[in-house]
Parts: C-alpha cells; sequence; structure tokens
C-alpha cells in the first residue's frame, strides 16, 4: 500500500512540476506572435510549481535526498509523456530508453529493501 502511495504521489507531483513549468514556459515563449500569453499563465505555472514542493513533502519517506533524486526519474519520463500529450513531440528510441532506464533507477532508489 505503501508504493501504491508513493507513486501516486510521485505522478501528482509530476503533473504540478512538469505542468507548472509548462505554464510558465507558455506564459513567456507560447504563441501569440511568440510573445508568450502573459503574465496569468506565468503565475499559474508558479502556483503550480509552489505545489509541487508540497506534495513532495507527502511521501512516505522521510528522507529528502532520497525522494527529490528518484523523483528525477519521474520527472524525465514525465516530461517526455507531457510533451508528446501537450505539444505533439515524438520521442524517438533513445528518448523512451533513457526514460526508462531513469525510472529504473527511481525504482531501485525508493524502493529496493534496506535493512534498517
Amino acid at each position: 500500500m505503501l508504493v501504491a502511495r508513493s507513486i501516486a504521489l510521485f505522478a501528482v507531483a509530476a503533473l504540478f512540476e512538469i505542468g507548472g513549468a509548462w505554464l510558465v514556459w507558455q506564459g513567456v515563449r507560447g504563441s501569440d506572435a511568440h510573445g508568450g500569453r502573459g503574465w496569468i499563465w506565468i503565475g499559474a505555472g508558479v502556483i503550480a510549481l509552489g505545489l509541487y514542493g508540497f506534495v513532495a513533502t507527502l511521501q512516505p519517506d522521510g528522507e529528502f535526498g532520497r525522494i527529490l533524486a528518484a523523483y528525477g526519474g519521474v520527472f524525465v519520463a514525465g516530461s517526455i509523456a507531457w510533451g508528446m500529450v501537450a505539444d505533439g513531440y515524438r520521442p524517438d528510441r533513445w528518448d523512451v530508453i533513457g526514460a526508462l532506464v531513469c525510472l529504473a533507477g527511481m525504482a531501485l532508489i525508493m524502493y529496493a529493501p534496506r535493512g534498517r
């Protein structure tokens, strides 16, 4: 049950962080003749990024370094998925393999048995 909760929290954190960064990107560089979509998009992104920081604290494991290191793998894979859905990005096989390697690393960092 703790692993399922942890995975769900990583997914929510990814939505907030990647979504927040994407909103800031759109606010600064998005369409509207490449002048960006404006401060409302940027502000929404900043709020989402703040929520990401809060969600990360809800992980069952209390080790900050471990949580953030493992989240890196989720971020890599999630960013590629976000780009596919939001921007029509088409990853090549190396993108996919790299993301899978990152997720494998994340699983080792977070869920490997430890003798405590």
